[in-house]
Protein backbone atom coordinates (compact mmCIF):
# COMPACT_ATOMS: atom_id res chain seq x y z
CA UNK A 1 0.00 0.00 0.00
CA UNK A 2 1.49 3.46 -1.39
CA UNK A 3 0.99 6.89 1.01
CA UNK A 4 -0.35 9.77 -0.83
CA UNK A 5 1.71 12.33 -0.89
CA UNK A 6 0.54 15.79 -2.26
CA UNK A 7 3.22 18.22 -2.03
CA UNK A 8 1.97 20.61 -4.66
CA UNK A 9 -0.94 21.14 -2.39
CA UNK A 10 0.87 20.94 0.83
CA UNK A 11 3.06 23.97 -0.59
CA UNK A 12 0.14 25.65 -1.63
CA UNK A 13 -1.40 25.22 1.87
CA UNK A 14 1.71 26.92 3.75
CA UNK A 15 1.97 29.70 1.78
CA UNK A 16 -2.20 29.99 1.91
CA UNK A 17 -1.31 29.97 5.77
CA UNK A 18 1.82 32.71 5.43
CA UNK A 19 -0.60 34.78 4.02
CA UNK A 20 -3.05 34.74 6.92
CA UNK A 21 0.13 35.62 9.19
CA UNK A 22 0.69 38.57 6.98
CA UNK A 23 -2.54 39.97 7.32
CA UNK A 24 -2.48 39.32 10.62
CA UNK A 25 1.16 41.50 11.99
CA UNK A 26 0.09 43.45 8.55
CA UNK A 27 -2.84 45.32 10.34
CA UNK A 28 -0.77 45.42 13.71
CA UNK A 29 2.07 47.24 11.60
CA UNK A 30 -0.48 49.14 10.03
CA UNK A 31 -1.72 50.39 13.94
CA UNK A 32 1.63 51.25 14.57
CA UNK A 33 1.77 53.87 12.20
CA UNK A 34 -1.61 55.20 12.57
CA UNK A 35 -0.17 55.59 16.50
CA UNK A 36 3.16 56.60 15.92
CA UNK A 37 1.51 58.94 13.68
CA UNK A 38 -0.46 60.34 16.30
CA UNK A 39 2.68 60.30 18.84
CA UNK A 40 5.95 60.58 17.33
CA UNK A 41 7.61 62.64 20.38
CA UNK A 42 6.48 59.96 22.72
CA UNK A 43 7.83 57.22 20.68
CA UNK A 44 10.32 58.46 20.14
CA UNK A 45 11.16 58.67 23.49
CA UNK A 46 10.00 54.96 24.82
CA UNK A 47 12.14 53.83 21.69
CA UNK A 48 15.25 55.04 23.92
CA UNK A 49 14.49 53.18 26.50
CA UNK A 50 14.74 50.05 24.58
CA UNK A 51 18.29 48.29 24.41
CA UNK A 52 19.59 48.74 20.72
CA UNK A 53 22.26 46.11 21.63
CA UNK A 54 19.75 43.26 22.57
CA UNK A 55 17.54 44.10 19.90
CA UNK A 56 20.66 43.96 17.71
CA UNK A 57 21.70 40.92 19.14
CA UNK A 58 18.58 38.97 18.75
CA UNK A 59 18.67 39.95 15.18
CA UNK A 60 21.56 38.51 14.60
CA UNK A 61 20.47 35.20 15.72
CA UNK A 62 17.38 34.98 14.30
CA UNK A 63 18.84 35.82 10.78
CA UNK A 64 21.97 33.29 11.32
CA UNK A 65 19.12 30.65 12.41
CA UNK A 66 17.38 31.14 9.42
CA UNK A 67 20.24 30.10 7.53
CA UNK A 68 20.27 27.13 9.16
CA UNK A 69 17.26 26.37 8.87
CA UNK A 70 17.72 26.69 4.93
CA UNK A 71 20.72 24.67 4.82
CA UNK A 72 19.27 21.79 7.00
CA UNK A 73 16.65 22.01 3.74
CA UNK A 74 19.73 21.57 1.72
CA UNK A 75 21.26 18.79 4.05
CA UNK A 76 18.24 16.52 3.04
CA UNK A 77 17.79 17.47 -0.60
CA UNK A 78 21.24 15.60 -0.65
CA UNK A 79 21.23 12.56 1.34
CA UNK A 80 22.85 13.59 4.79
CA UNK A 81 20.14 13.21 7.40
CA UNK A 82 22.60 13.95 9.93
CA UNK A 83 23.38 17.50 8.51
CA UNK A 84 20.07 18.12 7.97
CA UNK A 85 19.68 17.56 11.92
CA UNK A 86 22.62 19.32 12.80
CA UNK A 87 21.42 22.10 11.20
CA UNK A 88 18.07 21.89 12.54
CA UNK A 89 19.48 21.89 16.01
CA UNK A 90 21.55 24.78 15.72
CA UNK A 91 18.30 26.50 14.35
CA UNK A 92 16.71 25.19 17.99
CA UNK A 93 19.53 26.47 20.17
CA UNK A 94 19.48 30.03 18.38
CA UNK A 95 15.88 30.22 19.03
CA UNK A 96 16.09 29.28 22.80
CA UNK A 97 18.88 32.13 23.09
CA UNK A 98 16.33 34.45 21.33
CA UNK A 99 13.62 33.75 23.58
CA UNK A 100 16.19 34.05 26.56
CA UNK A 101 17.65 37.39 25.42
CA UNK A 102 14.12 38.49 24.85
CA UNK A 103 13.00 36.84 28.49
CA UNK A 104 15.37 38.95 30.26
CA UNK A 105 14.84 42.32 28.00
CA UNK A 106 11.03 42.45 28.88
CA UNK A 107 11.93 40.74 32.73
CA UNK A 108 13.81 43.96 33.07
CA UNK A 109 11.20 46.21 31.71
CA UNK A 110 8.74 44.77 34.02
CA UNK A 111 10.52 45.07 36.77
CA UNK A 112 10.74 48.13 36.37
CA UNK A 113 7.06 48.41 36.53
CA UNK A 114 7.20 49.20 32.22
CA UNK A 115 4.03 47.26 31.56
CA UNK A 116 0.60 47.89 30.53
CA UNK A 117 -1.00 48.86 33.61
CA UNK A 118 2.73 48.94 35.53
CA UNK A 119 2.74 51.33 38.17
CA UNK A 120 5.49 53.42 36.55
CA UNK A 121 4.22 53.08 32.87
CA UNK A 122 0.63 54.09 34.18
CA UNK A 123 2.35 57.66 35.38
CA UNK A 124 3.43 58.24 31.77
CA UNK A 125 1.99 59.80 28.58
CA UNK A 126 -1.07 58.41 26.25
CA UNK A 127 1.70 58.26 23.79
CA UNK A 128 4.23 56.20 25.76
CA UNK A 129 2.07 53.70 27.16
CA UNK A 130 0.14 53.35 23.68
CA UNK A 131 4.44 52.79 22.69
CA UNK A 132 4.83 49.75 25.24
CA UNK A 133 0.98 48.30 24.62
CA UNK A 134 1.91 47.83 20.85
CA UNK A 135 5.35 46.63 21.64
CA UNK A 136 4.93 43.70 24.11
CA UNK A 137 1.82 42.69 21.63
CA UNK A 138 3.66 42.98 18.53
CA UNK A 139 6.65 41.28 20.30
CA UNK A 140 5.16 38.76 22.00
CA UNK A 141 2.67 37.44 19.55
CA UNK A 142 6.14 37.41 17.46
CA UNK A 143 7.97 35.40 20.41
CA UNK A 144 4.87 32.82 20.26
CA UNK A 145 5.64 32.35 16.61
CA UNK A 146 9.26 31.67 17.75
CA UNK A 147 7.92 28.94 20.13
CA UNK A 148 5.39 27.48 17.51
CA UNK A 149 8.11 27.21 14.72
CA UNK A 150 10.41 25.51 17.57
CA UNK A 151 8.12 22.73 18.02
CA UNK A 152 7.24 22.28 14.31
CA UNK A 153 11.21 21.73 13.75
CA UNK A 154 10.96 19.31 16.31
CA UNK A 155 8.05 17.33 14.80
CA UNK A 156 9.99 17.28 11.39
CA UNK A 157 12.79 15.92 13.18
CA UNK A 158 11.08 13.16 14.46
CA UNK A 159 9.78 12.40 11.01
CA UNK A 160 13.17 12.32 9.57
CA UNK A 161 14.14 9.78 12.93
CA UNK A 162 11.17 7.99 11.51
CA UNK A 163 12.26 7.77 7.85
CA UNK A 164 8.94 9.55 6.21
CA UNK A 165 10.56 12.85 5.62
CA UNK A 166 13.13 11.64 3.17
CA UNK A 167 15.97 13.41 0.91
CA UNK A 168 12.57 12.37 -1.65
CA UNK A 169 10.11 13.36 0.14
CA UNK A 170 11.04 16.74 2.23
CA UNK A 171 8.17 18.81 1.88
CA UNK A 172 7.95 18.93 5.93
CA UNK A 173 11.32 20.24 6.30
CA UNK A 174 11.06 22.45 3.51
CA UNK A 175 7.39 24.05 4.71
CA UNK A 176 8.69 24.10 8.03
CA UNK A 177 11.82 26.35 6.70
CA UNK A 178 9.26 29.06 4.86
CA UNK A 179 7.71 29.49 8.25
CA UNK A 180 11.14 29.84 10.20
CA UNK A 181 11.93 32.58 7.28
CA UNK A 182 8.56 34.49 8.03
CA UNK A 183 9.10 34.77 11.67
CA UNK A 184 12.49 36.39 10.91
CA UNK A 185 11.04 38.64 8.10
CA UNK A 186 8.86 39.59 10.66
CA UNK A 187 11.31 40.46 13.30
CA UNK A 188 13.40 42.52 10.73
CA UNK A 189 10.51 44.98 10.68
CA UNK A 190 10.09 44.70 14.31
CA UNK A 191 13.42 46.08 15.24
CA UNK A 192 14.27 49.21 13.20
CA UNK A 193 10.22 49.80 14.24
CA UNK A 194 10.75 49.47 18.26
CA UNK A 195 14.42 49.97 18.37
CA UNK A 196 15.69 52.53 16.01
CA UNK A 197 13.06 55.36 15.81
CA UNK A 198 14.74 58.58 14.43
Amino acid sequence: MTMHRDYQGAKMGMWIFLFTEILLFGGLFVLYSVTLGRYPTEFHEASKLLDVTLGTTNTVVLITSSLFAALSVVGLQRGDRKLAQGFMAATLVLACCFLVIKYFEWSHKIHAGIYPGGETLIQWAPGKQAFFALYYTMTGLHGLHVIIGMGVFLWVWTRIVAGTCTPEHFVALENAGLYWHLVDLIWIYLFPLYYLIT
